[in-house]
């Protein structure tokens, strides 16, 4: 055993070259939650359980290769580590199949649009997840304190958010304005196209300089395992032996339900703004400032109630604010209690609510992230392996696959109301909004309430990382192999093959 080798201090300059990296799955998130159903629906004419349908399979076939892309960045041998080949050769890729997404060829109508949404939709999530799950296993790699981990997975959230908000402001305050033959703008394919050129423009900067603000720590990173000769079903073993941790498996069930919440809630999202609550294109812009706000504020919010409280005590504290707060204004507007649509009141108060809602529920999300990463060391103790890349891959499976359930679920809501095709805002019938409602909101809390009760089940708090760090000192097992710099690749340095 070498001993424990000094890392590199986790400075804010690699917070925020770690955190930018996430830009990128920020904008394709927002683009595939909150318009993509809206743009194949209302834009393409395609129906929305038909949309639904084929973004679930999308995802099942995505959620699919998570372990496998997880195991494959574990075990890679390469002079620039296990994570930065992966992110360095993804960024063309990423952009360019995102920007084909919102401009299918003129030629792509009728039956032929869904296997193109469809085709296309697989590449694109192929090399998001390809640079993601590696991009995302750097944080416990990159340090073991039970704390930084909240603050530098904190970064990487924030920036999420900032990269899908900037293409929503962009969206709503430029590209989908109303134009002399679109009076509504959120019908505008032109507006779309342009959307999805700009969105890939800033997913490939993103990556980039992501891969390249974190290089230099690449010497201090954990090395892999030796090289073997590939083995199905010993690469299977590992696989279900790193995935079966219980502390690991009490965060899946947890995600396993909030995800499906937020992946109806997503989907859902402008069919309420426009439609329930008829905001304009400008009045989306403002409350697009409250997420923004949200964003900033979970990020202390999770550092300090976690220092407080410990990650678990804080996230299911927040959750459970968060949960009646969240269908409030569906209920209260049910009963008649709520401010009239184009208000100013209603605006006032959308605005406030939104932002304690969405700052608890990003705050937990990184705090989720950061139990996962503790959860690390605790198999390395029970299995002699460091499995980021699986650990991070298993919470993206979860993600995925779930959040696909809930973008189904949203197309079948939306078919069994009858929600119409080429709905108009204020032209809607009343009765099939309030239907929306009703059916969404308990789904909602029903889905959450098994979210919480998951989390309260997990295990490791600082003491027991800490205890665990100790044991592994006391073995000699915290010091990584050195990896040589890659400007001074050893001879036998293997490039990874992508």
């Amino acid at each position: 055993m070498q001993p424990p080798r000094a890392k590199r201090p986790i400075t804010l300059r690699t917070k925020l070259f770690y955190g930018f990296g996430s830009v990128a799955y920020g904008v394709k998130d927002q683009g595939f939650s909150y318009l993509l159903l809206l743009y194949y629906n209302q834009v393409l004419h395609l129906p929305a359980k038909q949309v639904g349908l084929a973004l679930l399979f999308v995802l099942f076939v995505d959620a699919c290769l998570d372990p496998i892309i997880g195991n494959w960045s574990d075990t890679t041998h390469s002079r620039w580590g296990r994570r930065h080949p992966f992110m360095y050769a993804t960024a063309l890729p990423v952009s360019l199949s995102y920007m084909l997404l919102w401009d299918p060829p003129s030629s792509v109508t009728g039956s032929s649009l869904i296997y193109y949404l469809i085709g296309i939709s697989i590449v694109i999530r192929f090399f998001i997840t390809l640079y993601e799950i590696p991009s995302s296993a750097l944080a416990p790699e990159l340090t073991d304190n039970y704390h930084d981990r909240t603050s530098l997975l904190g970064f990487r959230s924030l920036f999420q958010w900032v990269g899908g908000l900037t293409m929503a402001f962009l969206a709503f305050g430029v590209f989908l304005q109303p134009d002399a033959t679109h009076p509504n703008g959120q019908l505008n394919p032109t507006g779309y196209a342009h959307y999805g050129w700009v969105a890939g423009g800033l997913m490939f900067t993103a990556i980039l300089i992501s891969a390249a603000g974190t290089h230099r720590h690449i010497p201090d990173l954990k090395a892999p395992p030796p090289k073997q000769p590939f083995d199905l079903a010993r690469v299977a073993r590992d696989i279900v032996q790193t995935l079966s941790r219980r502390s690991l498996l009490t965060l899946l069930g947890a995600g396993l339900f909030a995800n499906m919440a937020v992946g109806v809630a997503a989907a859902l999202t402008y069919y309420f703004t426009f439609f329930f609550w008829e905001f304009t294109p400008n009045d989306v812009v403002v409350l697009l400032f409250s997420n923004l706000l949200s964003a900033v504020i979970a990020l202390p919010s999770a550092t300090l109630l976690s220092r407080r409280l410990g990650k678990k005590r804080a996230a299911v504290a927040m959750w459970s604010v968060a949960l009646p707060l969240a269908p409030l204004p569906y209920l209260l507007r049910l009963a008649g209690w709520f401010p009239a649509n184009h208000t100013h009141a209603l605006l006032a108060t959308m605005f406030l609510i939104s932002t304690i809602i969405i700052a608890l529920f990003i705050a937990t999300g990184i705090l989720i992230a950061s139990m996962i990463a503790d959860v690390a060391e605790e198999g390395q103790l029970s299995h002699g392996r460091r499995s980021e890349g699986l650990l991070f891959a298993a919470n993206s499976f979860i993600q995925k696959f779930t959040s696909g359930i809930g973008i189904y679920g949203a197309s079948v809501i939306l078919d069994l109301i009858g929600f119409p095709e080429d709905a108009q805002p204020g032209k809607v019938d009343p009765t099939v909004l309030h239907n929306l409602a009703l059916v969404y909101v308990p789904v909602l809390v029903t889905l959450f309430i098994a979210a919480i009760a998951f989390v309260s089940a997990y295990r490791i708090d600082r003491k027991t990382h800490e205890d665990n760090l100790a044991r592994l000192a006391a073995a000699g097992s915290t010091a990584p192999a050195p990896i040589e710099r890659a400007e001074n690749p050893p001879a036998h340095a293997v490039e990874v093959p992508l």
